[in-house]
């Protein structure tokens, strides 16, 4: 590896986050000249991070100054978190300075293949059920990227993996150059981030650049039932959902070309949305040239993550279902198709541009009563009057306690709120964990 490649070079990197950090520290790494820039103003930004950055020679400016940074560089590094059409970005591009991603820096300083994960629901359970399945069964690898640590960080370590598990977002994809994993994952499709992109088929775009730069000889894993355009890899398909594909469900169990690989009673995955994800694992780890006889024991014994569709208690005959995670209609569906009991939906959170209409159907059919919290309460009351009683709370704690006395031995309250949660918490793993304990606080109830 060619540890000086950017030598002398004077680099830019937009924001301060994991991933802007991480970039700021590989590119010193190589020699660079680094300012990072972010609009927030210092104190609002980690003091620890700051200072890191800044023992390793890198220039921070932050606030004002550095919207309005003048200088010149040779390139500009945009952290996932920034918009590129952002005031901080467009004084870049504006001036025709070369911009990529952070996920294509990462890309250009390592040598180790890559496995991309992509998807509007279900990249981080299929992108760490893969990686602890091809541990298991021998390749060395380590789930980064959108989760974990940044591509950038993995690259400077420098560790000797067989190969890299990486989960990547539309918004790291958008400005890719030459990233070309040797396996591509596209699980699913599904409206999201319409705060971002001005279009649903801006947010696709930007997603199915994952193919862009693969040829022949790589290989692209894909719902079957997903309409994508014609791409250049060698295609595998699955669906839990159609016949017509490589890996579907028959008879209990999934198959591969008609041969039962694993029977769904054998995994602690539920729902047919991780049977897909268990789908797509196994595909990944065939084209790694993997048996599926050494896969089915790692893929059995995988745990679930918490905040996706997480058991979290039973209190007076009522299951409580914490699906945190759950940031957008398609999660919310998925959440709603997997429980076979009467449901109590607790849902709402910030205001990310798109409507909850399309759900209306599918709660008729499952959701005796909903609850509605935060930005998008009195929107989602709209979208679903008439079809299911609606109240809306005040706080979590304030839903949780109207979920209690509302629900009935034999139903389940799930809290799987449809989007964003930085209205009220600091991200979806707090907004899971106050959830948690609310419930976990709740009296026992004899009824």
């Amino acid at each position: 590896m060619n540890n000086t490649r950017y030598q002398n070079q004077n680099i830019v990197v937009l924001g301060a986050g994991l991933s802007g950090s991480a970039a700021a520290l590989l590119l010193r790494s190589e020699d660079a000249q680094v300012t990072l820039l972010d609009s927030a103003e210092e104190q609002n930004l980690l003091k620890s991070t700051v200072d890191n950055l800044r023992t390793h020679g890198v220039g921070v400016i932050c606030g004002a100054a550095a919207d309005e940074d003048s200088a010149t560089y040779h390139m500009a590094i945009l952290s996932p978190g920034i918009d590129p059409a952002s005031r901080l970005a467009c004084n870049f591009s504006s001036r025709g300075i070369e911009m990529i991603s952070e996920l294509e820096l990462g890309w250009r300083s390592s040598e180790i293949p890559v496995i991309a994960v992509t998807g509007t629901n279900g990249k981080t359970t299929t992108t760490e059920l893969l990686a602890e399945m091809l541990n298991a069964c021998g390749q060395r690898t380590i789930a980064c990227g959108n989760i974990g640590k940044p591509l950038s960080e993995v690259a400077r370590e420098k560790k000797p993996f067989d190969v890299l598990t990486v989960e990547v977002s539309s918004f790291q994809l958008e400005a890719i150059r030459t990233f070309r994993p040797s396996i591509s994952l596209w699980l699913n499709f599904a409206p999201d981030h319409l705060d971002r992109y001005r279009s649903v088929a801006d947010y696709r775009a930007a997603k199915l650049r994952i193919f862009e730069n693969q040829m022949e000889s790589d290989v692209a894993i894909v719902n079957a039932i997903e309409k994508l355009p014609a791409v250049r890899p060698r295609k595998i398909t699955f669906s839990a959902y159609a016949d017509q594909a490589d890996f579907r469900v028959s008879q209990g169990a999934i198959v591969y070309q008609d041969e039962p690989i694993l029977r769904l009673a054998d995994t602690k995955l539920r729902g047919l949305h991780n049977i897909e994800n268990l789908m797509a694992t196994l595909a990944a780890g065939m084209a790694r040239g993997l048996s599926f006889e050494e896969m089915v024991a790692p893929l059995c014994a995988y745990e679930p993550r918490p905040h996706r569709c997480e058991f979290v208690r039973e209190v007076g005959g009522v299951e409580y279902v914490n699906d945190s995670k759950a940031t957008n209609l398609d999660a919310v569906d998925k959440a709603l198709r997997a429980q076979n009991k009467p449901v109590i939906l607790i849902a709402g959170g910030k205001d990310k541009g798109f409507s909850f209409d399309p759900l209306r159907p599918l709660v008729k059919e499952k959701v005796r009563s909903t609850i509605l919290i935060g930005e998008m309460a009195e929107n989602i009351r709209r979208s679903w009057n008439g079809a299911v009683e609606c109240e809306i709370a005040n706080s979590l704690a304030d839903a949780v306690e109207r979920a209690h006395a509302t629900a009935g031995p034999g139903e389940v309250v799930l809290f799987s709120p449809g989007t964003s949660s930085f209205d009220m918490f600091k991200s979806y793993g707090d907004r899971g964990d106050q959830f948690r304990a609310l419930v976990r606080a709740l009296p026992k109830t004899d009824r």
